[in-house]
């Protein structure tokens, strides 16, 4: 599948398993661990994975913006999941292929400096209280989209 995820800053290794296991589900090219990300080998990632970290590729840089122009050089569009004022839903989002899907820090969201990098930005519409989900969920909602559009 042509798409990769771009972790930013990540603190929770539950979170990082967790995302490693769908990417697996869904095939997913690669995942970019950034920053603060936590990286295998890891119990607590490899705990969740179940056995994901063997099957998708991954790769750390140490800065997420080094990460995400190298890959918007490369010719993939640069997708954030964050609420902006920009924002779309990720139902009405026009994927292109290749795509970098970039996740953010579950406090502070995604970087300033790849937001002024993305190509779009998608949400995901909210009707309670919480104004967001858990990354490791909405990561899942959004990247089954994802492969449902790019394997019609």
């Amino acid at each position: 599948m042509p798409l990769v995820v771009v972790i930013d800053n990540l603190r929770s290794l539950y979170n990082i398993g967790s995302i490693f296991r769908t990417s697996d589900a869904i095939l997913v090219e690669k995942i970019f661990l950034c920053g603060i990300s936590g990286q295998p080998p890891n119990k607590e990632i490899e705990k969740v994975a179940l056995g994901a970290v063997d099957t998708v590729a991954f790769e750390y840089c140490a800065e997420v913006g080094d990460c995400v122009k190298k890959l918007k050089s490369a010719g993939y569009q640069i997708v954030v999941l964050e609420l902006t004022k920009q924002s779309v839903n990720y139902r009405q989002a026009k994927f292109m292929k290749p795509l970098a899907l970039v996740l953010g820090n579950e406090i502070d969201g995604v970087s300033d400096e790849v937001l002024a990098m993305a190509d779009l930005a998608v949400e995901i519409p909210m009707r309670g209280r919480a104004n967001s989900l858990n990354v490791a969920t909405a990561f899942a909602v959004v990247a089954y989209d994802v492969y449902d559009k790019f394997k019609s």
